[in-house]
């Protein structure tokens, strides 16, 4: 009786209401990392901007796969997903895989948000949110004894949340959520666990997943943390999906719904019809400019640089906007570290000192010894070795303080631990360290390394990459050097383009060396493999993600037509593009980027792609794939993603968009008048 007594003395100080009201405080404003604030630039709502990720359902494993692209075209939102968790027991652990500045940690403070406040769809089962950031907890979780879950959330994430000091945590509350499946536990940041540490930390995700298997879990990481992870202790969950690209519908509402909340901040809140034409007018005038040029429309896509333009666009109205990566990372700077003291009229060390060679200095360090964090002790004891050998009398502990509170390029995100804004910022600083030093010989050792990617690319952009491009042609980074090929020739520079166009055809010949030894071997199954591979990395993106529409609409010719030679010329003219888009069209398709049931359903009849299942809604989704010469005229290349692809009832790939992939090939195709 007693017991019974306690816990209806806990139901009813209604303790899920007063938890859900401090979680979802804790996700009410949206900061995006990376991005500081300036003046006339207020921290609007997350409410107020958030707009929904579509996410990718191609990485799925084809049975599960085929249900999610029946119903959703293989394109979803997370809430669309979360309906299914009861239903669909492998949605209860879903992973979420992005590179940086894609919303990963905001599409969990969305969704800790909406359920806190209890305006979740009505579709989504009621659950209760725990936002979790992994790089708090880190040290406690690979520990030799770490807490349980519901230690971790009682004593740990309670306590922090806003408001939450005199909130009394009713006896295994925790415990029961999780075992009821009534918890939404959100793991955000994998990658951001120290290399070392992710084993123990994947071990203990491992063992509250198979705990507490009736509520949902969701991780969040960058691609390379993910995949490459000890075999041992492997974080694994069912259910992967990436972040897609915003395409041009979701840049335009973020846009527009961003230039609302600064004026209706800047005017007091209102809401009236003449703040919403001011917001209109600017709103239009940057999607204008975007839409003018492609490289705008492509960092668009990510995020964190739409967001860094809308907030150069803001801060300097008129002024052209940045048409490369690179150069919005260099405004970006100079505005966090000149510019914005200069509005303030402060006279700050960052003015009266070389800052940003510091923080060059300083993020070279750091990419050299791999960190994306440092200790207060291990920072102060580096920025007075820059500052020193700079010459400048600045103490370290006061530039460190001023280059957080002004500039917030270094935040303070756990006590004394520092990072950069983003680790994006980290890259292009020491890229831009080595650019002015004139030492490009500190990356040749580093090519194959994903860790140096990003800062090699963003080296690439700002100087003459000739000498940088050979180099890595004769140490076989091959994709790399086309990664860089691509990056330069973005470029409008007369005095590069000789220089680069001698590379060009060396680059491409040994780009498709392998593919061609592949083909010259007869092995199509692993010439499939890196046709995919070739096409995937050709329009920037990851092995395991697939194409948009647009992507192949305007898929290089150049690529396309030497692709497709080899598979002619090796297969006697039995495999190749060109060869399936004459079926296509034999077939009644129509290349125009649409999904045309009835001729779709006939090409893959008549390719043997559908041989032995009926013809109908299904022939859209599964495809029966045989790599040999023995198959049906136009048969491959059917670009596959599985390393063990087997031959029977998996995905066909082109069938993304509703076998609008393949139309939108063959449109490119006849374009290219291939």
């Amino acid at each position: 009786m007693d017991s019974l007594n306690e816990a209806l003395k806990w139901q009813l100080s209604g303790f899920d209401n007063k938890y859900l009201q401090r979680q979802a405080s804790d996700c009410e404003s949206f900061r995006s990392e990376g991005v500081a604030q300036h003046d006339r630039i207020f921290t609007p709502l997350l409410k107020d901007v958030f707009i929904p990720l579509r996410l990718d359902a191609s990485p799925l494993s084809p049975g599960l796969r085929q249900a999610v692209f029946e119903q959703f075209e293989g394109t979803t939102t997370i809430w669309e997903i979360l309906a299914r968790t009861r239903q669909e027991p492998m949605f209860r652990q879903l992973v979420v895989q992005a590179w940086g500045g894609y919303g990963k940690t905001t599409l969990l403070k969305h969704i800790a948000y909406l359920y806190g406040k209890k305006q979740q769809p009505r579709s989504a089962p009621k659950l209760i949110p725990v936002l979790l950031i992994l790089r708090k907890y880190r040290d406690l979780l690979s520990q030799e004894n770490p807490p349980s879950l519901p230690d971790l959330i009682t004593y740990h994430h309670i306590p922090g949340l806003p408001g939450a000091q005199d909130l009394q945590v009713p006896p295994h509350w925790a415990r029961d959520i999780l075992k009821q499946g009534k918890a939404l536990v959100m793991l955000d940041g994998f990658d951001e666990v120290a290399k070392t540490q992710r084993p123990a930390v994947a071990r203990w995700i491992m063992e509250q997943l198979h705990q507490y298997g009736k509520s949902v879990f969701m991780v969040t990481s960058r691609p390379k943390a993910y995949r490459e992870q000890d075999a041992g202790d492997r974080l694994e969950l069912a259910t992967p999906f990436w972040i897609k690209d915003f395409d041009a519908a979701q840049r335009q509402e973020f846009v527009e719904k961003w230039y609302l909340s600064q004026e209706r901040y800047t005017h007091g809140g209102r809401n009236t019809p003449d703040v919403q034409q001011l917001a209109q007018q600017a709103a239009k005038d940057l999607l204008t400019q975007i839409q003018a040029r492609q490289e705008l429309q492509d960092l668009a896509k990510n995020p964190l640089l739409l967001n860094m333009i809308v907030t150069f666009h803001r801060r300097f109205p008129g002024s052209e906007l940045p048409k490369r990566r690179v150069e919005l990372y260099r405004e970006m700077c100079r505005l966090q570290l000149r510019d914005r003291p200069a509005a303030r009229k402060l006279e700050t060390l960052l003015t009266q000192c070389e800052a940003q060679t510091i923080l060059q200095m300083l993020a070279l360090a750091m990419m050299q010894n791999r960190w994306e964090r440092i200790d207060r002790a291990k920072l102060l004891q580096g920025l007075t070795k820059c500052l020193q050998q700079e010459s400048e009398t600045v103490a370290a502990k006061d530039f460190l303080e001023q280059v957080v509170q002004i500039s917030e390029l270094l935040v303070e995100r756990e006590p004394d631990e520092f990072e950069f804004a983003h680790l994006s910022f980290q890259e292009y600083l020491a890229a831009t360290q080595i650019a002015q030093l004139k030492q490009e010989s500190r990356l040749y050792d580093h090519f194959q390394d994903d860790w140096w990617k990003p800062t090699i690319l963003l080296y690439a952009a700002q100087v003459n990459p000739t000498t940088l491009i050979r180099e890595m042609m004769q140490r076989g980074a091959i994709d790399l050097a086309y990664l860089c090929f691509q990056e330069t020739t973005k470029r409008v520079d007369p005095t590069l383009e000789a220089g680069l166009e001698a590379l060009k055809l060396t680059v491409q010949t040994s780009r498709y060396a392998q593919l061609e030894n592949y083909l010259k071997q007869g092995q199509w199954r692993e010439a499939d493999r890196e046709t995919y591979r070739l096409m995937i990395t050709t329009v920037g993106k990851e092995e395991g993600q697939w194409f948009e529409p647009e992507e192949l609409l305007n898929f290089p010719c150049e690529e396309l037509k030497t692709i497709d030679s080899l598979w002619v010329k090796y297969s006697q003219g039995r495999f190749g593009f060109t060869v399936q888009k004459k079926i296509y069209l034999q077939c009644g398709g129509i290349p125009d980027g649409q999904y045309h049931q009835e001729a779709w359903d006939r090409f893959c009849h008549q390719v043997g792609w559908m041989a032995n299942l009926a013809r109908g809604r299904s022939a859209r989704y599964k495809c029966n794939v045989k790599f040999s010469t023995t198959s049906p005229r136009g048969h491959l290349p059917v670009c596959a993603r599985e390393s063990g692809l087997r031959v029977e009832n998996v995905v066909c790939p082109w069938s993304a968009f509703g076998g609008g992939g393949f139309s939108s090939l063959t449109s490119r195709l006849v374009k290219c008048n291939l």
